[in-house]
């Protein structure tokens, strides 16, 4: 039985042809006696493969209208991909392990209530930018099959992802993680970091990456994702970076379309099959 925060159910247009059912805030977990939610915006055509979206800028997890959200991320609708936007606990009050910790969880559930959206649960793809990236890579690369002895039913499904596409992310946190007034996130002891970096996770056992950078990027340094790829192909994962030649931190008009046409063949490659 799934749990609603709202139990909101919509029903928006996606093209004059198709619509979408939105089903906002379902309840992935609670910390701190508040609930822990994510978006399901299904598409009329969906093709069986669930996309999670990592709702993370600077580890900042903003809310949004749902019909708001969706505009966002409409190319992978018009796909067939169905979409999950999940909100972790947010900075200030949360820290980058939080974050990483809440992200799993909701990976399990949304594979627990596979049948509930029409998804088949080894086909879920994840994406996001920046913070959002760097939490998309820690689920591809740094997943569990789940604890079959948990207590909590959730806790025993597994947290892999089969797909990563990750915008402009930072892939170590050693030697910037402490206090830090623009992102207070990173504020989290020190002796942690590895242990939260996707660059340390690296096996030959990792889903599919996509890496999209820009070159004229000041606030993560392209350096990141070069090294997260060279890294993955050392150890054999199939790795692809793409650069977008002066892009700074953020992906704008024909830089942004690119950037969506490469993500939306990615994951119909490697979660649709076409």
């Amino acid at each position: 039985m799934r749990m609603f925060a709202i139990g909101t159910v919509l029903l928006l247009a996606a093209t004059p042809a198709s619509a979408v059912t939105v089903t906002a805030d379902v309840v992935y977990g609670h910390k701190a006696g508040m609930a822990l939610v994510y978006d399901v915006f299904q598409p009329e055509q969906a093709n069986g493969a669930g996309v999670l979206f990592m709702v993370s800028g600077g580890w900042f997890s903003r809310w949004q209208p749902p019909e708001r959200r969706q505009r966002t991320f409409q190319h992978l609708l018009d796909a067939g991909f169905t979409m999950f936007a999940v909100h972790h606990g947010s900075a200030p009050r949360f820290k980058v392990p939080d974050a990483v910790a809440d992200v799993r969880r909701a990976v399990r559930h949304v594979r627990a209530h596979a049948s509930d959206y029409s998804i088949d649960p080894e086909r879920l793809g994840v994406y996001g930018g920046s913070a959002g990236g760097h939490l998309s890579l820690m689920l591809g690369l740094a997943s569990d099959p789940g604890d079959p002895a948990a207590e909590q039913p959730v806790l025993k499904h597994s947290n892999r992802v089969h797909a990563v596409v990750a915008y402009f992310p930072p892939v170590d946190l050693r030697g910037i993680a402490g206090p830090n007034e623009r992102f207070p996130a990173l504020d989290f002891d020190p002796e942690l970091a590895a242990d939260i970096s996707p660059i340390q996770f690296v096996s030959d056992d990792d889903p599919p990456v996509l890496l999209i950078h820009g070159d004229a990027d000041e606030l993560v340094p392209l350096r990141n994702s070069e090294r997260m790829n060279e890294a993955l192909t050392e150890a054999g994962v199939e790795s692809r970076m793409v650069v977008i030649e002066g892009a700074g931190h953020g992906f704008r008009g024909a830089d942004r379309d690119r950037a969506q046409t490469e993500m939306v063949a990615f994951f119909k490659t490697h979660l649709a099959g076409e």
